[in-house]
């Protein structure tokens, strides 16, 4: 039912007072009641959070506490490596790898009697003396700062009330009633916020061009690019998992700034848990009036629809993910004409990602120096990254721009398993590029990326070790995009499976040092002349590699040996006679019976039927393996 003005802010206000128990502040006098805030994001569902959540309900009416203790199914609280994670408040004590059987003992003991579990507590949290620290205070999270991300794993994303006692929709109302449509644009440049999905191209430059270059169209469109197809990258899944009205929000903001009325969300089919919350969250905003005809009495009409992408990466590109929800297949279109001059049905039309729009409600009521204020001098604000790869913790990262790749790989990330050296960071996926150990220390923004190869992309951050070979990680990322590309122009369709080509015999240990040269020439022809930005940026990871790693390529072709030990037409496995004792554990696990020999005697290895899949190595007790 419509809301009044009124209403919501009444709604807002008591919300407001209910969310206060989620504060730790709050913990000093007497518990009346808690909150335990279970994640429901992709990761820690696939964990069995769902089962954690049924369990607590089973055991909080056991133990007949139900008015006392409210269980929340959150988004993504960040720290993925550790799921399914539970926070109970307002003491915020953090449960980690939380298990069904744990249940029973710590609502008997913490919800019931106010006894925390320490067993069961994220270690990190648990001091020498037994008292325990916030989840703020550890690694993880004290050099983040949370805006985009700041109601993910806080509120519940099916809740449209919750959402109002975070200030939810006030941005709406106050650009609606007090200010213009030029007012809001300006505040959006004067913040500096950037394109978080790519490039980085300003989000205010781009709104202005749409208001402004048509000013007579008689319609208008707002679209959101939710298909975040790299691989390693669930920034934006995070957000529309955990947050979904922000997006909403933010884009009815969008469509008064341009004079739109009508948005369409982009997102892939894959993302089952953010369409069901995303169609959870627009019936909801339809319902309090908050998407629709005449929006807080202003005679602002905006609506918007959800269209499903198949999991074509060449649909994150702008044209092509308009020509997508045209119902076309998903092909880029030649620009100029961009599409703040004929977009979406031939009509202007904006299109940014999630991220991007998870920041716009908070900078109209913060306002845009309070952004600017954050981050570096040409890239303001915060950063999602989704930290993955070789790295201790696996999760959800929100920096200030500026913050250095150690920082976030080391103390945010945990540093790297079992001791290993960091030897790169990928990022931008397969349109970006890796980067060193030389520059471990750059500050991430978007300038410096791109002046050491690399870009800021959408999100992702890929840590590797020195375990990975580089040849071969460009090699995998090329794999990707040759099986992305929409075929559309010849420089991509061709040119990235020649690239391949020659890679695939450089792993094979048949590539050549002219092969070296004229792959780098072939990526550089392709960058200049494929149509978009898929294929532009395709040869970033072979040239990054070639840049920094070109002694690893020469390795594979003069020595035709892989340094990393991982391109397996270059290795070799052999046992030492000396150290080998004949237990035959070797043997037993060898899938192509290629290891010989009897029992108490020194084993030795059939190359000719040996797999190379490295099964022998882990089995063996006495370190008689070794790849060469």
């Amino acid at each position: 039912m419509k809301k009044s003005l009124e209403e919501l802010i009444a709604i807002g206000d008591s919300m407001k007072e209910k969310l206060g128990i989620r504060d730790e502040k709050n913990a000093n006098g007497t518990i009346t009641k808690r909150h335990v805030l279970v994640c429901g994001g992709t990761g820690c569902t696939s964990s069995g959070s769902a089962k954690i959540i049924d369990k607590l309900h089973e055991e909080i009416k056991k133990n007949g506490i139900e008015d006392k203790v409210e269980v929340v199914r959150t988004g993504c609280f960040g720290l993925c490596a550790l799921g399914p994670i539970m926070i109970v408040y307002p003491e915020g004590s953090f449960y980690s790898m939380v298990k069904e059987e744990e249940i029973e003992e710590i609502v008997a003991e913490h919800l019931k009697n106010g006894n925390i579990v320490k067993k069961y507590l994220y270690q990190e949290t648990v001091m020498e003396d037994g008292s325990i620290k916030s989840l703020h205070e550890t690694n993880f999270y004290k050099k983040q700062h949370r805006v985009a991300l700041r109601n993910c794993g806080n509120i519940d994303p099916e809740n449209i009330d919750e959402y109002l006692g975070t200030d939810g929709y006030k941005a709406l109302e106050k650009v609606l009633k007090e200010m213009s449509p030029e007012e809001v644009i300006q505040t959006i440049l004067d913040s500096g916020l950037r394109g978080r999905g790519g490039a980085g191209f300003p989000t205010g430059q781009k709104w202005k061009l749409a208001r402004n270059i048509v000013p007579d169209a008689d319609q208008k469109y707002v679209c959101c690019n939710a298909d975040e197809g790299d691989p390693g990258a669930f920034m934006d899944r995070s957000v529309l998992e955990g947050d979904p009205h922000v997006v909403l929000e933010a884009m009815a903001i969008a469509g008064y700034a341009i004079g739109a009325n009508q948005g369409y969300i982009y997102v892939r089919a894959e993302y089952p848990i953010a369409i069901h919350r995303l169609e959870i969250a627009i019936g909801q905003a339809r319902d309090y009036g908050l998407l629709g005809k005449d929006i807080f009495g202003t005679g602002f009409d905006f609506d918007i629809e959800l269209r499903l992408g198949a999991g074509a990466f060449v649909c994150g590109e702008e044209t092509a993910l308009m020509t997508s929800i045209e119902g076309n297949r998903g092909e880029p279109r030649p620009r100029p004409p961009f599409p703040a001059e004929k977009g979406l049905y031939g009509k202007p039309s904006i299109l940014n990602n999630v991220e991007t729009y998870a920041n716009v409600p908070r900078i109209i009521l913060n306002g845009p120096k309070w952004f600017a204020d954050m981050g570096t001098e040409k890239s303001k604000g915060t950063k999602v990254f989704a930290l993955g790869g070789k790295i201790n913790n696996t999760g959800l990262v929100e920096v200030p721009m500026g913050t250095t790749l150690r920082e976030v790989v080391e103390e945010i990330g945990g540093g790297i398993p079992k001791g290993k050296k960091f030897k790169a960071a990928q990022t931008g996926g397969p349109s970006g590029g890796c980067i060193p150990a030389e520059h471990f220390d750059v500050q991430i923004d978007y300038d410096n990326l791109i002046a050491i190869g690399s870009m800021m992309g959408s999100g992702g951050l890929i840590v590797m070790d020195e375990d990975n070979c580089m040849v071969d990680i460009a090699k995998f990322f090329l794999e990707f995009t040759v099986d992305e590309s929409c075929g559309k122009c010849t420089p991509c369709r061709v040119g990235t499976k020649r690239l391949l080509e020659i890679l695939t015999k450089i792993t094979k240990g048949q590539g050549t040092l002219e092969d070296i040269d004229k792959m780098e020439e072939l990526c550089y022809y392709i960058k200049a002349n494929s149509l978009c930005g898929l294929g532009q940026t395709a040869p970033n990871p072979v040239l990054s590699t070639l840049k920094y790693f070109r002694d690893e390529y020469i390795a594979h072709v003069v020595d035709k040996k892989c340094p990393a030990g991982v391109c397996k037409d270059l290795l070799s496995y052999e046992i030492d006679p000396a150290k080998c004792k004949g237990c035959t554990a070797c043997a037993r696990v060898c899938p192509g019976g290629a290891i010989e020999g009897t029992v108490k005697n020194p084993h030795v290895i059939n190359k000719d039927k040996c797999l190379k899949c490295g099964a022998c190595i882990e089995k063996c007790k006495f370190g008689a393996i070794s790849k060469k």
